[in-house]
């Protein structure tokens, strides 16, 4: 007995320093922003109380529902355009595509590349005169390409381009890893029954596939309400806020403009719209999801 409470007592030494980080730097920050958002503060003046106004304010301002809907918007392109593209890379170096360990390095080394060296990457590419993309377009017979960046139309899915092709590599692995699990007797015997290559892949692949892909979508779900650092490398939320989500309005109001209870009361209507689509994506996940 007195040798399991000293086990007991040294796992909780060992334990302490982690206890005591999580506490301080996580528990306290998201108790303290919460408390914070019913104030009106602006870093160097006294606090004042405010109670709801300022969530009635983002409910009533223009601004804060055209950020809504662009964030909307980048989470349209996003989500989808990063599964699609990672399932097609996944399902192709799966296939005994060759070098394949060359291409999944090459893949993967976005996401682990700088933000900041892979945005100056595509500035140059979406520049409006002397842009690669551009010029490519002309020579195929666009005469008047966009601006991208300056575009208020294109600035948006411009970003939503760039940060696609940072993160679909850490998503072809997790996918690559689950194509990876599947038996491979069932293609067989589905090559028995004389299913083509494109049954083989909707009514083996998918559906074996859909835990995986269940737990890709939420996290790029996650990742579509976080971006921040390729807008503002980009086009620092421009042109006239187009390319202005969620995170970095809440960046611009925190650490711009010094509204730190609007800010705070803005992450966290961030975090309840997240953990409403996360909670309605369990909801209907055994409906879709195979589990066997």
């Amino acid at each position: 007995m007195q040798a399991s409470r000293k086990v007991r007592i040294t796992a909780l030494i060992f334990l302490a320093p982690t206890i005591i980080g999580l506490v301080m730097f996580r528990l306290v920050p998201i108790a303290w922003s919460f408390v914070l958002s019913f104030f009106d503060w602006k870093i160097f003046d006294t606090p004042l109380f405010v109670g709801f106004n300022n969530y009635a304010h983002i409910f009533s301002s223009p601004t804060a529902h055209k950020v809504f809907l662009n964030s909307a918007y980048f989470s349209a392109i996003y989500v989808p355009g990063s599964i699609l593209l990672a399932l097609t890379l996944a399902v192709l170096l799966n296939n005994g595509l060759r070098s394949s360990t060359f291409f999944r390095g090459a893949f993967f080394l976005p996401y682990i590349t700088s933000t900041v060296a892979v945005t100056l990457a595509w500035r140059w590419i979406f520049s409006t005169k002397f842009g690669l993309l551009n010029n490519f377009l002309i020579s195929i017979g666009v005469d008047h390409p966009p601006a991208w960046l300056a575009d208020p139309t294109w600035a948006l899915p411009a970003v939503a381009i760039v940060s696609i092709w940072k993160d679909v590599g850490f998503y072809m692995i997790l996918l690559l890893a689950g194509l990876q699990t599947i038996d491979p007797t069932l293609y067989e015997a589905a090559r028995v029954d004389g299913a083509t290559p494109m049954q083989r892949f909707f009514r083996v692949t998918v559906p074996m596939l859909t835990r995986s892909l269940f737990f890709v979508m939420i996290l790029s779900l996650v990742r579509s309400t976080q971006t921040f650092e390729i807008t503002y490398a980009l086009t620092n939320g421009g042109p006239n806020r187009a390319s202005t989500t969620l995170a970095f309005f809440v960046y611009q109001n925190a650490f711009v403009e010094f509204e730190m209870g609007y800010a705070a009361a803005l992450s966290y209507i961030m975090c309840f719209v997240l953990g409403l689509f996360t909670l309605t994506n369990f909801y209907f996940r055994k409906r879709w999801v195979h589990e066997d």
